[in-house]
């Protein structure tokens, strides 16, 4: 059992690297799926298996290839601290599947964004070139990187995931980031402890498996290495379309869990 903890971990961790996620988005699934765990303590083993800089040297590769935003990242770290507390306050009192699938539709909607399929049946070539990271677009206040933490916080805290699912899409679609940009600034962004205040309230209710959290963190060290490394080497173009269709994946996923 510790062995197939420890590849959850190696997995998520090649999908933090490629995707700039936390690893959440696979740990919680496949802890309830295959090790028979509930979803509160599927959330606390994942949350605290992020807690230390599990991603550092994804995060190292990004920032030798001039991708991460330092600034940013840090911004919207704080923002993820405080959403972390009330996420996981709320996620035994609120309405999993309502918001669940509210979140399920926001995946689907940038994902099909990003493939570009209404243009794609009208016939038409998208004539935009791909907009790199630039000093112009990151001219935003410091409030809205916050904003975007806090909001993807209380998503972290609620369902065990890093945050990072929801940070990636904002950041390319309303503040105009390169999609591996977008991947390496969340990743950063992770680093800190900041599902903190919500690994501490899942542990006060009795949720927490040091255990199996140690075992998936030290999978995702190796994980994170070689999945930072594969996407600093897709072209542009092509990362893009592989993320669109995680985001599909698991929105579909989503839907289907809980219809």
């Amino acid at each position: 059992m510790e062995i197939g903890i420890l590849i959850v971990g190696i997995v998520a961790g090649i999908m933090s690297g490629l995707f700039g996620i936390g690893g959440g988005i696979i740990m919680v699934p496949s802890l309830i799926a295959f090790f028979g765990m509930d979803i509160l303590d599927a959330n606390a083993a994942s949350l605290a298996a992020m807690l230390l800089p599990v991603g550092a040297l994804g995060v190292i590769a990004f920032y030798k290839a001039g991708l991460i935003q330092l600034r940013n990242a840090l911004w919207i770290s704080l923002g993820l601290l405080a959403g972390s507390f009330f996420g996981a306050e709320m996620a035994v009192s609120v309405d999993e599947k309502l918001l669940s699938k509210l979140y399920a539709g926001f995946l689907l909607y940038i994902a099909i964004g990003y493939l570009d399929i209404p243009k794609l049946l009208r016939g038409k070539k998208n004539p935009k070139p791909e907009n790199p990271i630039s000093e112009e677009k990151i001219l935003y206040s410091f409030w809205l990187f916050i904003a975007v933490g806090l909001f993807a916080g209380i998503f972290a805290g609620m369902f065990g995931k890093g945050g990072g699912i929801i940070i990636v899409p904002i950041l390319i679609k309303f503040f105009r980031y390169d999609a591996k940009a977008a991947s390496a600034t969340s990743l950063a962004a992770l680093q800190l402890p900041v599902g903190l205040p919500s690994v501490i309230v899942y542990a006060q209710a009795g949720h927490l498996n040091w255990l199996f959290a140690g075992l998936m963190a030290l999978g995702i060290v190796v994980g994170v290495f070689f999945g930072s490394k594969l996407a600093i080497k897709l072209p542009a173009a092509a990362f893009k379309k592989v993320y669109a269709f995680f985001l599909l994946g698991v929105g579909v996923y989503m839907v289907m869990k809980y219809l």
